[in-house]
């Protein structure tokens, strides 16, 4: 069973910077694309930044220079580099993972962690 653990999350000022990891645990799986999303409360949850396997990228238009998303295959890991943080970017952050069993897609979900962004 793949199990995705998010770490990083936290309180910081505006203008402040945080790094988010999120590792699969328990998985020898190829995970194709990886990918961060948050959800604030009474919103609905949205994607930031998505990487696929080969390391294309796309994200949020809000989040454009500012955040960036990398990976590394080896490790099963993904990584979000969050700069210039605004208090809209407060929310929880999940990670997920997009892969492949006997042909069958299946998407694995971290738990979330707090990111709070307030003077």
């Amino acid at each position: 069973q793949v199990q995705l653990v998010e770490s990083g999350g936290g309180l910081v000022q505006p203008g402040g910077s945080l790094r988010l990891s999120c590792a699969a645990s328990g998985s020898t799986l190829r995970f194709n694309s990886m990918a961060w999303y948050r959800q604030a409360p009474g919103k609905e949850r949205e994607l930031i930044a998505r990487i696929r396997r080969g390391g294309n990228t796309n994200y949020r238009e809000s989040v454009k220079g500012r955040f960036t998303i990398s990976r590394d295959n080896a490790e099963n890991t993904v990584t979000l580099q969050m700069n210039a943080l605004k208090p809209e970017d407060t929310a929880v952050y999940l990670c997920s993972a997009e892969y492949f069993i006997d042909g069958t897609g299946h998407v694995a979900w971290g738990q979330g962690t707090q990111v709070t962004v307030s003077s």
